[in-house]
């Protein structure tokens, strides 16, 4: 994989913008400095990478724009070595992040084409260890691997699923897009107390590809 030297240099740039806005972890940004997004995309966005915006990627899916991907990463507060559930892996980038940050990733994708996609481009990265990918229903999770201290769903959902809250050990982490297909949605963070009591917070508003139930 090329990773010139003007591809660094895009990458420094974009990092140093968003580190200038002082909103995102300085961990998360050291990692995303690392990460050579242009991998992710088609050729034909590479010349763009770098620039804060979301791209197409197969299956009329996107891959988030940078800062989307700071934000969310700076919000789910993920610690090494816990197990964390992502849902949506889409081109496998924010996977990749997750990974670097220390996170044990179980990453689940319901478009084949993309969940191969994702498998390859991080196995020709070097950057699949301590992935473990799914093809399957989001909606569902990964039961048989929970409980899990952090979950991250990467698509807007119409409401939380309960399959995936149940997943989510006690003081545990969800961060999700929730409302209507077609319109902003809240981006929630939502930590699980005991006996159904949890404490839910609006970071603010996003855009993000519909939550869909089932296999493509």
């Amino acid at each position: 994989m090329d990773d010139g030297f003007r591809h660094r240099g895009q990458r420094k740039r974009l990092i140093e913008r968003l580190t200038s806005r002082n909103e995102f972890d300085p961990k998360v940004l050291e990692v995303m400095a690392n990460v050579p997004r242009h991998a992710f995309l088609d050729s034909s966005f590479s010349e763009w990478a770098y620039r804060d915006e979301p791209f197409p990627i197969d299956c009329e899916q996107t891959i988030s724009q940078p800062s989307t991907v700071a934000w969310q990463s700076t919000a789910l507060q993920l610690l090494p070595r816990q197990k964390v559930l992502e849902i949506g892996t889409g081109s496998g980038y924010q996977a990749a992040i997750l990974s670097l940050l220390g996170g044990r990733v179980f990453t689940v994708e319901r478009h084949k084409p993309l969940y191969r996609k994702a498998k390859l481009t991080l196995k020709k990265l070097r950057l699949d260890r301590g992935i473990r990918f799914f093809l399957r229903d989001g909606y569902r999770g990964v039961p048989e691997m929970a409980p899990f201290s952090r979950i991250l769903v990467t698509a807007g959902a119409p409401k939380v699923p309960e399959a995936l809250l149940e997943q989510l050990e006690v003081g545990g982490i969800m961060v999700i897009p929730v409302g209507p297909e077609e319109e902003d949605q809240e981006l929630l963070r939502i930590t699980k107390g005991a006996n159904g009591k949890h404490k839910e917070e609006m970071l603010g508003y996003c855009r993000f590809v519909p939550f869909r139930e089932g296999l493509a």
